[in-house]
């Protein structure tokens, strides 16, 4: 009896486990399909030398190696140097746009979060329509706001400042204020040594005025997204901790840095995690706006992945371009993760085994 309960259990279990592939089959097919074969596709352009013509399986294409990414990080050619200048360009976005988009939306959620504050959803609506409007058409009126005879300009203007011709001026913005101060030339040292194909001074330019135009497009466009986030996660707070600071004295900005930002410590991780993806990933507003210019400082290692592909049919390279972001984007994550990680102000060893109190002991 107890042989065949178990025999029952046995394919009572199986039934189900083969009821559970069934109803996973279709989205495991999607997903090897249309993510996991691209990959694999992907890996093998970026060490063989296809054309671009026919399969990238096809007989005719051969193994490379890791010729195209010794290309890219080590080949002393245009390649290497372009790399460096995408890599300079978008290391300026990244460091700039996500503290700064972070900030904004972390403000902007806690402002239309008060209770005080009349029409909020008003004002949610629309600090997040930036958000859902299409990036070509923001792109396109970034180019007009930002003209040399454009709005930002004119409003510069009025303030008694001469603004530049943001789309056209090369020079990075350290490098101008720079000069500002009398310091027109680098120094022998900066100048002979080079990492990427790219001298030390260059690295130290700053974005351009164009990149600068992007920086705050970004800022502009994405900080209602994130400011969603964060209205949730402090509509899901325990209202009990802040009142029990407010009853113990605690000022706002108290209130604010020693309660609520500490809660908000996963969703603050969940938002620096986009805005890394997001930033290294910047491809469109390039793409339209300015396509890399003025003299490559807008480029960025995501439209470098295409166009080297795409128009100078080095289909290898530009596969190798996008795994070694992809390991950049990776590394980045980790980096944060290990940085936000709740940390414990109590040694495990004192919480297992507390010291008894001196009056108990008596």
């Amino acid at each position: 009896m107890r042989g065949n309960g178990t025999r029952r259990t046995g394919s009572r279990g199986n039934q189900t486990a083969t009821t559970g592939w069934l109803f996973t089959a279709p989205v495991l097919i999607i997903l090897g399909v249309f993510l996991v074969l691209p990959v694999v596709m992907a890996a093998w352009v970026s060490v063989s030398d296809w054309t671009g013509r026919g399969s990238p399986f096809a007989v005719g294409t051969q193994f490379v190696g890791a010729k195209n990414f010794e290309a890219i990080v080590s080949g002393g050619g245009l390649a290497e140097r372009d790399f460096g200048t995408a890599l300079r360009n978008n290391l300026y976005y990244v460091v700039l746009v996500v503290p700064l988009q972070t900030m904004v939306s972390l403000f902007l959620a806690v402002m239309v979060n008060g209770r005080m504050l009349k029409g909020r959803g008003f004002f949610r609506t629309a600090f997040y329509f930036p958000s859902v409007t299409s990036t070509v058409a923001i792109t396109v009126l970034w180019l007009f706001l930002f003209n040399a005879t454009g709005a930002v300009n004119k409003f510069l203007s009025l303030l008694g400042v001469t603004g530049p011709n943001w789309f056209q001026e090369p020079t990075g913005v350290f490098h101008l204020l720079a000069q500002a101060v009398g310091i027109g030339s680098p120094p022998p040292a900066m100048e002979s040594g080079t990492l990427l194909g790219v001298s030390w001074w260059d690295w130290l330019s700053g974005p351009s005025a164009a990149m600068s135009a992007f920086i705050l497009m970004a800022i502009f466009t994405t900080s209602g997204t994130f400011m969603l986030l964060f209205i949730a996660a402090l509509q899901n707070l325990q209202g009990e901790l802040e009142e029990a600071a407010m009853l113990d004295g605690a000022s706002s900005w108290q209130r604010f840095w020693y309660v609520t930002l500490p809660m908000l410590r996963p969703t603050l991780f969940t938002v620096i995690t986009l805005g890394l993806i997001g930033t290294w990933q910047i491809f469109d507003q390039i793409y339209t706006g300015t396509q890399g210019g003025p003299a490559k400082t807008t480029i960025t290692p995501a439209y470098l992945s295409f166009s080297t592909a795409f128009n100078n049919q080095q289909w290898g390279q530009g596969a190798a371009i996008a795994f070694i972001l992809f390991a950049i984007i990776i590394v980045f994550t980790v980096i944060q993760r290990v940085l936000l990680r709740e940390r414990d102000s109590v040694p495990r060893r004192k919480r297992m085994n507390p010291k008894p109190s001196r009056g108990r002991a008596l």
